[in-house]
């Protein structure tokens, strides 16, 4: 599959890599604007998240970046533009096709012990993922079994509850909620950053060996520059609520064309644990 050529862009630029260039786009989003009453926060947003990638969402805090993740699962509502899930526009779907739609769409938060519910095991959580009106775990068992052993967990962790499990652990349960829906786009929203530096590491190893093994695209929002360039496949820079660069991962670290771009990258030393707060 073609990657996107690197590119600067402006508010009005399409981004590079259009769907007559890549199949099949997980994601497609065209001129989104959203506003939260009378302030501006995302600005003619024009994106694609090709199929099977991982793209990267970089940007110092108040670029966007959340708001951005959160509006294509349909959490926050845009003030114009198209968001393209599967080549559907999102917005203009209603009622059950719209939830419908948003299954293929799950995000991971940041917060790996807040995320879990803690009365639920974790073979309910996973049930309620995919049967949300008739979590059982035993009519889903080889489903778990397979989300689990894809975060390298024991399918015997189904039957146990959050409290049994590691932040590390709890983080590749919230995973897995995402994964066994099969979606056409996660949405990862700094899901190492509340953790500490050698679980960081064990996640990014995960993700790292899940490229190639899953179908989902992957929308991978961090603060984190080194692991961006890990994990990643292209990159996108945000800045005061637009996209300012666009492209593979190894054009942009290596020859970042937007001074926005390149004032970032100028100011990582090179750590694993560096992060634009």
């Amino acid at each position: 599959m073609n990657t996107p050529t690197q590119q600067t862009l402006n508010s009005t630029d399409t981004p590079p890599g259009t769907a007559e260039e890549t199949a099949s786009p997980a994601a497609s989003v065209r001129d989104l604007n959203v506003s939260f009453g009378a302030v501006h926060v995302l600005k003619n947003i024009n994106m694609m998240v090709p199929s099977g990638t991982v793209v990267g969402l970089v940007g110092e805090s108040g670029s966007g970046k959340s708001t951005l993740g959160k509006t294509l699962v349909g959490i926050n509502k845009p003030s114009s533009g198209q968001v393209l899930i599967d080549g559907k526009d999102c917005t203009k779907i209603h009622g059950k096709h719209r939830q419908q739609m948003r299954r293929k769409v799950q995000y991971i938060p940041q917060d790996p012990y807040s995320s879990l519910s803690p009365r639920r095991t974790t073979g309910q959580t996973l049930a309620e993922a995919l049967d949300p009106h008739g979590a059982n775990p035993r009519k889903h068992r080889e489903a778990i079994t397979h989300a689990l052993e894809q975060v390298k967990l024991d399918p015997a962790a189904a039957d146990k509850y959050p409290h049994e499990f590691s932040g590390g652990q709890r983080q590749r349960i919230a995973i897995a909620r995402a994964l066994i829906l099969q979606p056409k786009l996660v949405i990862a929203d700094e899901i190492t950053s509340a953790l500490d530096v050698s679980v960081q590491a064990d996640i990014i190893t995960l993700l790292q060996n899940m490229r190639g093994t899953i179908d989902s695209a992957m929308l991978f929002i961090s603060h984190n520059l080194a692991v961006v360039q890990q994990v990643c496949d292209q990159i996108i820079v945000m800045n005061h609520g637009r996209i300012v660069e666009h492209g593979p991962i190894n054009a942009v670290y290596n020859n970042p064309q937007h001074p926005y771009t390149q004032k970032l990258l100028a100011s990582v030393p090179g750590s694993p644990t560096f992060t634009l707060d």
